[in-house]
């Protein structure tokens, strides 16, 4: 038997953090430790049994824990590539699925027979970097394509549903993107109709003005987009493009209610309650609903708000769902800041964001 060297290597430091890493399981974790009591090497991630912490040793990748005699666990596999390449090869699978036509779900067992990884490894490991399951990102695949067939024109509602890879008309009304019905979806609108009001809206920072103008849209189920820009024609033309066939008209009413809204806002003051129409992925809903609940005057980490979700590995997905909201003031993501107190960004202006947050400051 080969003589396992008992030494770490000197490439390898702050060990009480290595080893936190390994207790809670890391799966982003990039290097590897070994158990002398086994002769094996894992990866953080590892569902092995925990060893005693004076069995462990470290190192930098599989090759050195190789070269020192231990040999590669069977269960999580080390010596092949880390989570972030298995996501990107999971990601790869889904795809391919989906492009071919496919119907069904590419299950867990299958993608592990696939990757060589086992079926938790690979839920573990896409939810952290993603936010969802395997399943849950082909589905959304399945209906965005599914849009998509149903704008081609002289395409039927049925050739689009086995199109878009779904096995029956049920899963497809089922599965529609944005809950509506394939027959709205194929006229190519969210809605039948969609007001719209654009106001102008100067913010105070400072001794400064930042000039500018806001546009909100709402269906039938309530306020869909409330955007921020420079010139109202700009605005109407991002609107037009998210809402392509929708019939658009211009609502007195709606700018009566934007104009209270902007008021509020620039005065910190509470903002009028109103119906939402929201639409993305079941974690960006999540984490919308999330942002309703900070408080005025308050602010959140991505990775408080990935806590909170229960997916403490999740921030980067927070982050872009903060990204993607198209509600913006009564989806408070200005609320959302760096884990060092820092503004990060935000999709209508970081200088937007701090009036906003330094106006709720004052009067809370």
């Amino acid at each position: 038997m080969t003589k396992l060297s008992h030494s770490t290597p000197a490439n390898v430091s702050n060990e009480d953090c290595l080893w936190h890493q390994i207790q809670h399981k890391d799966i982003s974790a990039s290097f590897v430790y070994a158990v002398i009591t086994t002769g094996v090497y894992c990866r953080p991630g590892c569902a092995s049994r925990l060893p005693l912490r004076r069995n462990v040793r470290f190192f930098s990748n599989p090759a050195e824990a190789s070269a020192a005699g231990f040999r590669p666990c069977q269960r999580c596999r080390p010596q092949q590539p880390p989570a972030t390449h298995l996501v990107e090869q999971v990601c790869a699978l889904l795809h391919q699925h989906h492009t071919q036509g496919t119907t069904g779900i590419l299950s867990l067992t299958r993608l592990a027979q696939r990757t060589g990884h086992s079926p938790h490894t690979i839920q573990r490991a896409f939810q952290a970097a993603l936010g969802v399951s395997p399943a849950q990102f082909l589905r959304r695949l399945r209906a965005q394509s599914f849009a998509s067939e149903l704008t081609r024109t002289g395409q039927s509602i049925t050739d689009a549903i086995y199109a878009a890879g779904y096995s029956s008309s049920s899963r497809a009304y089922t599965g529609s993107p944005l809950g509506l019905t394939p027959g709205s979806l194929r006229r190519g609108a969210v809605t039948e109709q969609i007001e719209y009001a654009i106001e102008p809206c100067d913010f105070d920072q400072t001794s400064a003005l930042i000039p500018g103008h806001a546009l909100a849209a709402r269906t039938q189920r309530g306020l869909c987009w409330l955007a921020f820009g420079d010139s109202p024609q700009a605005l109407l033309d991002d609107l037009t493009r998210q809402m392509h066939a929708a019939t658009l008209v211009l609502s007195a009413r709606l700018g009566t209610t934007l104009h209270s809204i902007l008021d509020a806002a620039r005065a910190g003051r509470t903002l009028p309650s109103l119906p939402l129409d929201l639409r993305g992925t079941a974690f960006q809903l999540r984490v919308w609903n999330l942002l309703q609940k900070i408080p005025a005057g308050e602010t959140r980490s991505y990775h408080q708000l990935a806590q909170e979700l229960g997916q403490p590995k999740a921030s980067r997905a927070v982050a872009r769902a903060c990204a993607t909201n198209s509600v913006a003031l009564l989806v408070p993501c200005h609320r959302v800041v760096a884990a060092n107190g820092a503004l990060s960004g935000y999709r209508w202006g970081k200088e937007r964001k701090r009036a906003l947050l330094a106006a709720e400051k004052a009067v809370s």
